[in-house]
C-alpha cells in the first residue's frame, strides 16, 4: 500500500481504493472532466452544423481530431486543466480554454475558436456531464452488480427450493419454510428495485443562464434554439449525448430525476440490508456455515471464529451509502431562486455514495458465495419445533367443524415444549374423517412447507 494511499482521507481512497478502480474513471473528479470535454464538443461540432455563416461545417478530418480529444483523454489532461484552474478559479472555463489550446495549429478550428462554449451557462455543461456520469455509473456499475447478486439470489432459490427451514416471525418459532424460498422473496423485491433504478430518465439541459435562451437569441433571434438544445441532448453519442431533454430549468436542471434515481438506489439498498441482516441471523443460528479462507483470522484472541464479515461490511456501506443518497435526494431539488451553489459541493459527492454502494455489493456477493447450508441443523432445528404444526391440526379441525379448534391447540402449545406423540394423541382424539388424521399424523415440521419450493423454483 502506498503512503497516498494511507493518507488518504476517504476509505475509498484509501484501505478500498483497489475494489473501486472501475468506479473511479467515471465518479471521480477526472471523470468529471471527461465528460465536460465531451459535452463541450458535441456542442461545438453540432454549432458548425447549425447551418450559420460564420460558423461553416467542420471537415472531416477536423470532426475525427475533435472527437479524439474525447476518446484519447487521459489523467494528464486532467491535470493539464487543473492547471489552468489555477489561474482561472474556474473549473469550466479552464476545460474551455484547454480546448481552445489543443486548436493551435490547426487554422480551422483557430479561426472557429470563439464557438466553443458558445452561449452556454456553466450549468449547461455541469448538469449534462453529471448526467453522463450517473448514466454510466448506473450501466456500468451499479445494475450490473447488482444484477451479479440477483444471478447469485436465484441460483440459491433453485438450489434450495426444497431445502426446509424454520421460518421465525418475531424470533419465535413459526410455520416452516424453504431456504430457497427464502432467497425468492429476496430476488422478487430486489429484480423489481433494479427496474426502477433502470428506468429512470437521465435528464439534460440546454438553455442558459436561466433558462430561457436569452444569450442564444441575442446572436440568432429567427433560429430555434430549443429544437438545436434538444437535439445536441438527445442524439446518440458521439456526436450528441443520448439523454432525454429537459425543456425547463431555472440556471441548474432541476435534478429530480437525480433524486429519483438515488431513491431508487436506496430502495434497492434497504432490501441488501434486510437480506445480510438475516444471513448474519441465519449463520448465527447455524443454518448456513462459512467457507474460510486460507490464513485468514476471524479474532485476534480466538481462532475458531469464522465472522460473518462479508455481511457486516456490506449493511455498514449500504447504510453510508443511503444516508449519502437520502441527503442528496432531499438537498438537490432545492434551489434558491434561479441559482445558488449549495447543489455544486453536493453533487461532487455522488461518487462518495455509489462508492459506499459498490463497496457493499461486492461484499455482499463475496459472502453469498463463501455459504453453504448446514442441513443437519436445519434438520434438528425443526425437529425441536414440534409446535409449528398446530396450525395445520387446528386449520383442518375448523374445516370439520369442531368447537374451539385454535383455543385447544393454543392450551396444548403456546409456551411450552411439545412432542410429536402430544399432537398425535390430539389427532387420534379428533372427530374427523380417518383419511384427515392419516394426513396430519404424516406430517412433519419438516414436511409442512406449503407452496414453498414451488414458488422458489418460480423465480
Amino acid at each position: 500500500m502506498s503512503l497516498p494511499t494511507l493518507t488518504a482521507l476517504s476509505p475509498l481512497d484509501g484501505r478500498y481504493a483497489a475494489k473501486l478502480s472501475a468506479l473511479r474513471p467515471i465518479m471521480s473528479e477526472h471523470g468529471y472532466m471527461h465528460r465536460r470535454v465531451q459535452v463541450e464538443v458535441a456542442w461545438f461540432i453540432a454549432l458548425s452544423d447549425a447551418g450559420f455563416a460564420e460558423f461553416k461545417p467542420l471537415t472531416t478530418g477536423a470532426r475525427a481530431y475533435l472527437l479524439g480529444l474525447v476518446k484519447n483523454f487521459c489523467e494528464a489532461d486532467s491535470l493539464a486543466i487543473k492547471e489552468i484552474e489555477k489561474t482561472t478559479n474556474h473549473d469550466v472555463k479552464a476545460v474551455e480554454y484547454w480546448i481552445k489550446s489543443k486548436f493551435e495549429a490547426r487554422p480551422e478550428l483557430q479561426r472557429a475558436a470563439e464557438f466553443v462554449h458558445f452561449a452556454c451557462t456553466s450549468e449547461d455543461i455541469n448538469n449534462t456531464s453529471h448526467a453522463l456520469q450517473l448514466r454510466s455509473g448506473r450501466d456500468q456499475i451499479v445494475l450490473p452488480s447488482l444484477d451479479r447478486i440477483l444471478l447469485k439470489l436465484r441460483e440459491m432459490a433453485h438450489v434450495f427450493a426444497d431445502t426446509p427451514m424454520l421460518s421465525r416471525t418475531h424470533g419465535q418459532t413459526a410455520s416452516p419454510t424453504t431456504v430457497g424460498k427464502e432467497m425468492a422473496n429476496v430476488v422478487m423485491r430486489l429484480q423489481t428495485a433494479c427496474e426502477r433504478i433502470a428506468a429512470v430518465k437521465i435528464m439534460g439541459k440546454m438553455n442558459g443562464a436561466v433558462g430561457n435562451y436569452n444569450a442564444h437569441l441575442s446572436a440568432w433571434p429567427d433560429f430555434d434554439w430549443e429544437a438545436f438544445s434538444r437535439k445536441v441532448v438527445e442524439t446518440p453519442e458521439p456526436l450528441g449525448l443520448g439523454l432525454t431533454f429537459q425543456p425547463y430549468s431555472i440556471q441548474i436542471e432541476p435534478h429530480d430525476y437525480m433524486a429519483e434515481l438515488f431513491d431508487a438506489m436506496a430502495r434497492a439498498n434497504t432490501i441488501l440490508i434486510d437480506l445480510a441482516r438475516d444471513i448474519w441471523g441465519y449463520v448465527s443460528l447455524g443454518y448456513f456455515r462459512q467457507r474460510p479462507r486460507a490464513g485468514e483470522v476471524g479474532s485476534s484472541t480466538m481462532p475458531h471464529k469464522v465472522n460473518p464479515i462479508d455481511f457486516e461490511n456490506a449493511e455498514g456501506n449500504l447504510g453510508l451509502a443511503n444516508a449519502l443518497l437520502r441527503h442528496l435526494s432531499e438537498k438537490l431539488p432545492v434551489s434558491r431562486w434561479q441559482r445558488d451553489l449549495t447543489d455544486s459541493t453536493v453533487l461532487r459527492n455522488m461518487g462518495v455514495a455509489l462508492g459506499h454502494a459498490t463497496l457493499a455489493y461486492a461484499a455482499l456477493l463475496a459472502g453469498l458465495h463463501k455459504l453453504e447450508i448446514d442441513e443437519r441443523t436445519l434438520a434438528a432445528d425443526l425437529d425441536a419445533a414440534w409446535e409449528v404444526l398446530a396450525e395445520p391440526i387446528q386449520t383442518v379441525m375448523r374445516r370439520f367443524g369442531v368447537a374451539g379448534a385454535y383455543e385447544k391447540l393454543r392450551e396444548l402449545t403456546r409456551g411450552q415444549a411439545v412432542t410429536a406423540q402430544a399432537l398425535h394423541d390430539l389427532i387420534l382424539s379428533l372427530e374427523i374423517p380417518q383419511a384427515e388424521k392419516d394426513r396430519l399424523l404424516a406430517l412433519t415440521p419438516g414436511s409442512y412447507l406449503g407452496l414453498a419450493a414451488v414458488l422458489a423454483r418460480r423465480v
